[in-house]
């Protein structure tokens, strides 16, 4: 029985998180006594500033706030770099599993890195939440009953996106890709998009992860005379492409646009809006959306000197509501977690009315942006003009459509 309610308070301007606390014996229902989270990302390298530290710092707020106990038993937050190496995070998430208790693992970006996970997470019956992964493969063929995907796919970043330029006439297109399975899924969702609305693909070039000059495929981009160049890549890569797209004179008026399939407010940030202003992206999160929003967004800035990207956003709300979860299914036994997780709605400043599926797929309305120029923008980080709230049921694709062997066996 419930013998009292702890509420923490996490700002005037936030809404209160309450949780009920059980007698002191309940904490036997944990599996040693302490519930772990590991936050797994990138700390050094091109994603560190969409996941890394503020990841870790999300994480622990939602710990914080939920007060820093569930079941009567400590919560905490350990982390790890992978450097994004899949082998480095499937040892990391093993050793984490078998050695070190963690109940959940969180973030996982870049998606190689997530895949690799969920596979460890499967073979130990451990939870996996990918809040900064994209690759449809997670709720598709790669399924798994234990790996949530969180905060977006690349289908709901690219589909909307891609078919509203398109039949605007942007209809011609060009991928610079990046060679790894978040690029492969980028390209693979934007050309069926396009191909809907009637769109050709010019060309296509791969190029590697972290790669140190983009010039000679921008040349090749360049070349094919398309309407549009289609940043099938993330991070540090995007950034890289957009300065050198600029410096060639690739995006002057009357010519090619650009288009970032996987842009953050920090890749905005890192090219300033004399160089963003004008792109069209899609985002499952944008700080100065509302009130609640903004209000965890400052707190979270006041941590880290950064407004959080949509990832960090993720982690916490998902964080918190693997804490929800546990408390209410009494015990941190994986598959009722799971359970309890998939049955409540996420209610947040980062989602509302947000499902999981059966897929593993959490859907939840998303949002067209246009950057701002540096004369709209009114204060610091004042970076995105909403334009289209998508629905959550157009924004991702029917679970119908999804080839998730937990689909078909239900």
């Amino acid at each position: 029985m419930f013998k009292h309610l702890a509420c923490s308070a996490i700002s005037v301007a936030a809404a209160m998180v309450c949780a009920a606390v059980p007698d002191a014996a309940s904490a036997s229902n944990l599996s040693d006594g302490t519930v772990t989270i590991g936050v797994l990302t990138d700390m050094s390298s091109i994603f560190s500033d969409i996941g890394g530290k503020g990841s870790v710092v999300a994480a622990q707020m939602a710990v914080d706030d939920f007060g820093g106990k569930v079941l009567g038993a400590p919560v905490k937050v350990i982390s790890a770099d992978h450097q994004n190496k899949t082998d480095v995070a499937a040892t990391v998430a093993r050793d984490w599993f078998d050695n070190q208790h963690v109940d959940m693992v969180e973030d996982m970006l870049p998606s190689s890195v997530a895949l690799a996970v969920s596979n460890v997470a499967k073979e130990k019956h451990r939870i996996a939440i990918a809040s900064g992964a994209g690759t449809t493969k997670l709720s598709n063929e790669a399924c798994s009953p234990y790996t949530i995907q969180y905060s977006y796919d690349t289908y709901a970043l690219t589909t909307s996106l891609v078919k509203a330029m398109a039949r605007a006439g942007d209809n011609s297109w060009y991928f610079l890709t990046v060679d790894y399975a978040l690029g492969a899924s980028l390209e693979k969702d934007s050309v069926a998009a396009l191909n809907a609305a009637g769109g050709k693909v010019a060309g296509e070039s791969k190029h590697p992860m972290n790669a140190s000059d983009l010039s000679s495929y921008l040349l090749q981009a360049q070349a094919s005379h398309a309407k549009v160049i289609g940043l099938a890549n993330a991070g540090a890569d995007t950034v890289n492409a957009i300065k050198t797209a600029r410096e060639f004179g690739i995006t002057a008026p009357g010519k090619q646009k650009i288009a970032g399939l996987q842009m953050f407010i920090s890749d905005v940030h890192s090219l300033g809006l004399q160089s963003a202003q004008g792109m069209m992206l899609t985002t499952p999160f944008y700080w100065d959306r509302d009130d609640e929003s903004r209000a965890w967004s400052q707190r979270f800035y006041a941590k880290t000197g950064r407004m959080p990207t949509f990832v960090q956003a993720g982690v916490y709300s998902s964080t918190l509501h693997y804490l929800k979860a546990v408390q209410a299914s009494g015990t941190d036994a994986s598959d009722a977690v799971l359970a309890q997780m998939r049955k409540t709605p996420v209610n947040d400043f980062f989602a509302k009315n947000g499902t999981i599926r059966s897929d593993g797929l959490m859907v939840h309305d998303m949002y067209i942006a246009e950057v701002k120029s540096p004369q709209q923008s009114k204060k610091p980080w004042d970076y995105y003009t909403i334009k289209q709230t998508i629905p959550a049921q157009e924004a991702f694709a029917p679970l119908s459509a999804s080839h998730c062997a937990l689909v078909a066996a239900k």
